[in-house]
């Protein structure tokens, strides 16, 4: 993989080693003691990894304020591929986190050329398929929220275009409504802090959307008026940014620290504490006081015919308003991990772990572990056959979409008044 790398691409390979190792995303079970409640998407490894999780947690277990977002590209219908962050952010909004979601139109119109008004019609799909999984909180579009547009205006000026070039591979021929597409998307990160209150912030992506949570942590921490590092024996308070009589007002709120020509020095007090009241002194001085935004990344479910899903590949996926009849032939169709005769699938049993149904199971359809688990024994012990599989894979799929259809219906209303 090269240094720069595509969000926009539907087939580009992801070295996932690659992002482990070069760009510090790290595993997410070691925090998962930290939570009151596991949801299966972590407890099933779907959640592969994350970046500066651990506060997020820890406002979970302490209840304390955080804030959920992502934001989704109104590219064409919401399908099965938009379906598990969807449900991180409700999760996440249930365990106490203030809720955001953008429509990124302006993004779908700069990068795939859509229309306006189909931005708008398929973003409002996208909400109606949110609520209806139970979402509480804000959700806005990007060409209408003018605040979004101030604050990526201020993110503009701590990104060059040489830097969008070494992580997004830019070339001249790049349109400068898809780099401002970029900016925006480091806004939408930041607006909830920006909107609201500073809080650590919580971001499901796909492991292909890391360069974008890169690039806002950087952006969030140039837009601070301090450092405060933690220096074993006292905590420096160091000014980058700051406005005249800040760092005066920092010397000021802790008695007894040492001024110097650009940094403050504060004894007998704990980092997280000064962190917190240089934060509030950054506020009422002007600035952002932002924290830095923090990730999960999910791995992505294989295509129902495999590889990668797309929706340049229509067998691929299914989207939550078509025909019954012809989700279940996708479904029927499916690649699964049988045999090649009845009597080799009796002997040797079948192979979940390749199959694409088994996947889909694994990351919507079995909520329960033990059913999973069950349906797992079944097919490797030989004791069900692909098509018994997938006439209740099928059954399953169609039981969601009644029942997800009914209630998209009931909250189009929500949808419409975004």
């Amino acid at each position: 993989m090269p240094d720069a790398f595509n969000p926009w691409s539907s087939s580009q390979a992801i070295d996932t080693r690659r992002l482990f190792e070069d760009f510090g995303i790290e595993p997410i079970g070691p925090l998962l003691d930290l939570l009151p409640e596991v949801p299966a998407f972590m407890r099933r490894g779907i959640i592969v990894g994350q970046r500066d999780y651990r506060p997020i947690a820890e406002a979970i277990r302490d209840r304390r304020p955080f804030h959920v977002l992502t934001g989704f590209m109104p590219s064409g219908h919401p399908h099965l591929g938009h379906l598990l962050v969807m449900r991180e952010v409700v999760w996440h909004v249930r365990q106490g986190g203030h809720g955001m979601i953008a429509i990124a139109d302006r993004e779908a119109h700069a990068v795939r050329g859509l229309s306006w008004e189909d931005c708008d019609r398929y973003g409002r799909e996208y909400l109606a398929a949110l609520y209806a999984l139970g979402y509480e909180g804000e959700a806005y579009f990007q060409s209408g929220n003018n605040s979004l547009k101030d604050l990526a205006f201020e993110a503009a000026t701590r990104i060059n275009f040489s830097e969008l070039t070494a992580i997004y591979g830019f070339e001249p021929e790049t349109t400068l409504a898809h780099a401002m597409s970029v900016v925006t998307q480091v806004a939408d990160i930041l607006y909830p802090q920006a909107a609201g209150e500073p809080a650590p912030t919580i971001v499901p992506v796909g492991l292909d959307q890391d360069p974008h949570i890169r690039l806002t942590r950087d952006v969030a921490s140039d837009l601070r008026f301090f450092y405060v590092e933690d220096r074993g024996d006292h905590v420096s308070v160091r000014a980058k940014n700051a406005p005249a009589g800040a760092l005066e007002a920092v010397a000021a709120a802790f008695p007894g620290s040492k001024r110097y020509e650009g940094h403050v020095d504060v004894r007998g007090a704990a980092h997280g504490d000064v962190a917190e009241r240089v934060r509030q002194l950054e506020r009422e001085f002007g600035g952002f006081g932002f924290f830095p935004p923090s990730a999960t990344y999910h791995s992505f479910m294989p295509g129902l015919q495999g590889g990668k899903m797309s929706s340049s590949v229509p067998d691929s996926l299914f989207g939550f308003a078509e025909p019954s009849a012809a989700v279940r032939k996708k479904v029927m169709g499916a690649l699964t991990g049988g045999r090649t005769t009845l009597e080799e699938q009796r002997r040797l049993g079948g192979e979940p772990d390749r199959c694409t149904l088994y996947e889909l199971n694994r990351f919507h359809l079995c909520d329960d572990d033990a059913e999973l688990a069950e349906l797992y024994r079944r097919c490797a012990a030989g004791e069900v056959t692909c098509g018994a599989c997938k006439r209740e894979t099928a059954d399953r799929v169609e039981a969601f979409l009644v029942d997800f259809r009914e209630r998209m219906d009931e909250v189009a209303h929500l949808a419409a008044e975004i």
